[in-house]
């Protein structure tokens, strides 16, 4: 799938990726982004390593790394943006999804209407 702009990683979540990747021992990782079914609000964001790359992916390619989202899941991330943020209760990867209409405290759950 080409590239667009319907999905953004940050500067900081580009760095971390690249920092696990690079832990891993495998430069030929790619972080894919996905939406599951489940979790306490409906749907629930799921970030793991991938090798493959499928033909309908939308592939994120920023400083280095790349950030693989399959075509269901763009579809509830669209204008949304992945980051990594660090606070003092600890750090994770997070999305800021403008599609989500209400979230879990757990930050990785979600609902859309």
């Amino acid at each position: 799938m080409n590239q667009n702009t319907t999905f953004t990683v940050t500067d900081a979540a580009a760095a971390k990726v690249a920092q696990l990747i690079e832990s891993e021992g495998n430069p030929a990782l790619k972080l894919r982004v996905q939406v599951l079914g489940g979790g306490c609000s409906g749907f629930q964001y799921d970030f793991r390593f991938d090798q493959d790359v499928a033909e309908d992916d939308l592939v994120i390619e920023k400083d280095g790394v790349t950030v693989l989202v399959d075509s269901v899941s763009i579809e509830y991330l669209k204008g949304s943006e992945f980051d990594y943020v660090e606070e003092m209760i600890g750090s994770s990867f997070q999305v800021r999804n403008p599609n989500a209409t209400a979230s879990c405290g757990c930050g990785t759950s979600f609902s859309v209407m």
